[in-house]
């Protein structure tokens, strides 16, 4: 496995800085090279989470040069909410879908009251959006209809990896936390895998397969999905620790189990998301982790690793662990993966500029291990 970084933007404001950087392919079509693109938007640094308009750019020289950033603000930008509140998309994923020929993001919604996240379990929606190759416009964002608002009260597929079926249909794995659930554990969330529809427009709902919990605080969230090996894998966000779990048809999958090396000890990642990549027959997690000389890191969320996983024990071979983006003091906790090629593979990841507490908006303690929002493009290749 070769690994080569490259920063592909840099540079901020001091007021908003770029994050949920991350990739999607175009195949490039009579021998031209493919167009590469990358998703953002721009976070306010004095603020839990509070994000703006979608912005993209574009390579066609295989991420040598890049466009500017382009706003999508009228299509996925804030929008008004009953009850004097707004509304916006976020933590997007850009993804090729084969049998349609277009570029499908999936993401979900957030509400905001006076710029500042609505308190306490928010509605939630799971949205996409289709980019016109021809116009390089994003289509203004629609919610998937789900088959019981009180339980899908809050579910969305923020930050997650779908897979895309032969026959074009999609396993789109969501968290969700319902209005009125009697669960030990209140409104933690549960983690699915949709089963749906898509037709180059409209993404429907079909079904969903094994609702997920464990009892430890918020639940399951972030859920991401792969298949190899005629088998499909899931790795799930938790406060406390990862998670990992199996199953053979997509929609259903034993307990999760927490992620830890293939000696024993625990992995280390928390209360950060994790995503696939695999190759051929093999499948490799990138993640963050405690124990890397960066306990100054929000959430030990930097360096970034890669490591193969062990598929019949579900852990992480330790012997295999190599950093694709270092730690320079801001989080990179929340990132992308999209195939280049059968032997080559996209990782992209941006430099979140909050810091930990007490002073968490304080991004020059970022800045004095060297970050400065860059934008970091990843080719993994085999």
């Amino acid at each position: 496995m070769n690994i080569t970084a490259n920063i592909v933007h840099s540079g901020f404001d001091g007021k908003t800085c770029w994050v949920h950087a991350r990739p999607a392919v175009i195949p490039g079509r009579a021998g031209k090279n493919p167009t590469l693109l990358i998703t953002t938007y721009p976070l306010r640094l004095t603020g839990n989470d509070v994000f703006y308009e979608t912005h993209t750019m574009y390579s066609t020289d295989l991420g040598k040069n890049w466009s500017a950033l382009q706003p999508a603000r009228e299509s996925l930008g804030r929008r008004p909410f009953p009850g004097g509140l707004e509304e916006i998309c976020s933590d997007l994923v850009p993804q090729w879908h084969a049998v349609s020929g277009k570029v499908l993001m999936t993401g979900h919604t957030v509400v905001y009251q006076n710029d500042e996240l609505l308190p306490g379990l928010r509605p939630r929606s799971t949205v996409w959006s289709v980019l016109d190759q021809t116009t390089w416009k994003w289509s203004s964002y629609e919610r998937l209809q789900m088959p019981d608002h009180v339980k899908f009260f809050n579910a969305g597929a923020g930050s997650t990896q779908r897979v895309d079926l032969p026959n074009g249909e999609l396993l789109l794995p969501i968290y969700f936390a319902g209005t009125n659930q009697s669960r030990p554990e209140g409104n933690s969330h549960l983690t699915t895998v949709l089963r749906c529809s898509f037709d180059g427009r409209q993404l429907c709902y079909l079904e969903h397969g094994s609702e997920l919990s464990v009892p430890q605080p918020r639940g399951l969230g972030e859920p991401s999905l792969t298949t190899v090996n005629q088998r499909f894998f899931l790795t799930i966000r938790n406060d406390v620790t990862g998670y990992v779990c199996s199953g053979t048809d997509g929609l259903h999958f034993s307990q999760p189990i927490p992620w830890c090396f293939d000696d024993g000890s625990e992995l280390g990642n928390y209360n950060t998301q994790q995503h696939w990549l695999t190759h051929a027959d093999r499948l490799f997690l990138i993640y963050t982790r405690r124990g890397a000389n960066n306990d100054h890191v929000m959430r030990h969320r930097a360096p970034l690793f890669i490591a193969e996983v062990d598929q019949d024990k579900l852990c992480v071979i330790r012997k295999t662990e190599q950093i694709l983006v270092p730690n320079r003091g801001a989080r990179l906790g929340n990132f992308g993966v999209h195939p280049l090629s059968n032997t080559e593979y996209l990782v992209v990841v941006s430099e979140w500029m909050q810091t930990t507490n007490p002073n968490p908006y304080d991004y020059t303690i970022c800045q004095k291990y060297g970050s400065d929002n860059s934008i970091f493009m990843v080719k993994v290749s085999f």
